[in-house]
């Protein structure tokens, strides 16, 4: 099957499960697939499997019936005892579900397998996915475009659906976040080195940011990305207008601080596509990286980059470091300076008075 040959299912399904359990960036945005499918089956149950912890991104949208979480850990643990009876278990519980049509958005070995798994009659994937996945399949999708949203939507010809480039995202009640909104949230992180802007020009930044705008600052990552985060932290440590939230955020308190915020600077992360989710105004921050590939979606005039001819795609190479540091601090400024809208962005200004936080 290619994907000028689309197949239509009839009788329409009842049951459809989305596979795309990670990675957060890539989770949020993949919304646009359930937003398609519930205009195309507004009576059909949608289901989406994703790893457990990264529910939250998705579990509030209108479009979803369930978010299904994977334990991909617990599972691994498991098989490495030797023990097969929670797998069992598991996919029991998907295949008990009967469902009628899976997608596989990942397109990995594990993914497909999963789909294979659940029994359905029709399970949708790329041709070219990787790992063999696609002996996994019953219609196999030869992908036509670039960007890896537009990718994963191009499954959706297999089941004659048309695509709705909806990135919406959406916070579930009650959940709270100790930043106030209006805030401006760096993202100082990432897991990989050529994908970090320098620390320092970081701190840099906050420090101009306190000078220059009224705004707090609120700065995110993972408990064990502090490290990474040291330059701002210190700032925050004798500041109450920067906000430490590092470590002390599950995915729903960053998706809420993002949602709340007046700016997103962010390395090339989950929070720039999060950002891209909230219609937040953007500064992505990218080095080795085929933005025209897996840049914030559609938001090509938010990223800050700085490659020459000789640069290649390997982010994974520590040694490709330079290329985020050919971003300077008053590029970086300047960004923030057109989507703040700052009158006179040389000039201090009166900050908003900010009680402590903690």
């Amino acid at each position: 099957m290619t994907a000028s040959d689309p197949s239509l299912v009839r009788p329409a399904p009842e049951r459809i499960l989305l596979i795309r359990p990670s990675a957060l960036g890539d989770v949020a945005r993949t919304v646009p697939m359930i937003v398609s499918l519930r205009k195309a089956f507004p009576r059909a149950r949608i289901d989406w499997l994703v790893q457990e912890g990264f529910e939250a991104v998705i579990a509030s949208h209108p479009d979803l019936d369930e978010a299904i979480g994977f334990p991909r850990k617990a599972l691994g643990r498991s098989l490495r005892k030797g023990s097969i009876g929670q797998l069992t278990r598991w996919t029991r519980m998907l295949r008990e579900r009967r469902y009628d049509v899976v997608i596989d958005a990942q397109g990995l070995f594990r993914s497909a397998w999963i789909a294979w798994t659940t029994g359905a009659k029709i399970r949708v994937g790329h041709a070219e996915a990787r790992e063999c996945a696609g002996i996994f399949y019953s219609r196999r999708i030869h992908a036509r475009s670039t960007h890896t949203v537009d990718r994963m939507l191009d499954l959706l010809c297999a089941v004659g659906v048309d695509p709705v480039r909806d990135m919406r995202l959406y916070v579930g009640d009650g959940v709270s976040v100790d930043a106030p909104d209006g805030s401006i949230v760096l993202a100082p992180t990432s897991r990989w080195a050529a994908k970090r802007w320098p620390a320092d020009r970081f701190g840099a930044l906050t420090r101009r940011l306190l000078a220059r705008t009224p705004h707090t600052v609120s700065v995110v990552g993972g408990p064990d990305e502090r490290d990474q985060c040291e330059e701002v932290l210190a700032i925050a440590r004798s500041n109450p207008r920067v906000v430490d939230l590092v470590g002390k955020t599950d995915v729903a308190g960053l998706a809420r601080a993002i949602a709340g915020s007046r700016l997103v600077i962010a390395n090339d992360s989950a929070a720039a596509h999060i950002a891209v989710g909230f219609d937040r105004p953007l500064v992505a921050l990218y080095g080795p990286t085929n933005t025209a590939c897996v840049g914030p979606y559609r938001r090509e005039s938010d990223v800050l980059q700085r490659l020459r001819p000789e640069d290649n795609f390997a982010h994974k190479d520590p040694k490709n470091v330079e290329a985020m540091r050919r971003i300077d601090v008053e590029d970086v400024w300047r960004a923030c300076v057109q989507r703040l809208g700052t009158a006179n962005p040389s000039a201090p200004v009166e900050p908003r008075r900010v009680e402590p936080v903690g």
